[in-house]
């Protein structure tokens, strides 16, 4: 069962992380949670950048159900909203980093990079605070008719 809790940020920023269990149905539940966060932001359910924003988290949960599972009994999935931008965030605990250019980015990673730079945006990767791990980070600017 996923837990959904909010970190404390400043109040201009709205942030939801979800704990989404690596078996199977992640995706479907990362993406039922992330679209409840999205609304709960004020980002329309029906708009572009919320569809662009549910493919990227469906798209990164897959990469860790598919090559962090061993290490990654979970997935953290971030969902920030202010200064102008959406930032979908993926942890998991898998040390090994993922290839954000050239040819070998793999096709999700690379479907990611182009909705976000359909927003005005970026895809990188930091290691996780603690050493153990990563998280994947997308950035969408906001366009005003999607709220923020």
């Amino acid at each position: 069962m996923p837990t959904a809790e909010h970190e404390h940020t400043p109040p201009q920023v709205r942030r939801q992380l979800i704990t989404v269990p690596v078996q199977s149905g992640a995706v479907r539940t990362a993406r039922l949670e992330v679209s409840d966060a999205l609304t709960k932001f004020g980002i329309a359910a029906d708009s572009s950048l919320a569809g662009a924003a549910l493919l990227v988290a469906s798209e990164l949960v897959t990469n860790v159900v598919r090559h962090a599972a061993e290490s990654s009994p979970t997935a953290g999935v971030g969902v920030t909203v202010g200064d102008g931008q959406l930032v979908i965030d993926v942890t998991d605990q898998s040390a090994r980093l993922p290839a954000l250019e050239g040819n070998a980015m793999g096709d999700g990673l690379r479907t990611v990079a182009e909705l976000a730079a359909h927003y005005d945006g970026k895809v990188h990767v930091e290691r996780a605070r603690d050493g153990r791990g990563k998280m994947i980070l997308v950035h969408f600017m906001l366009p005003d008719s999607d709220g923020g």
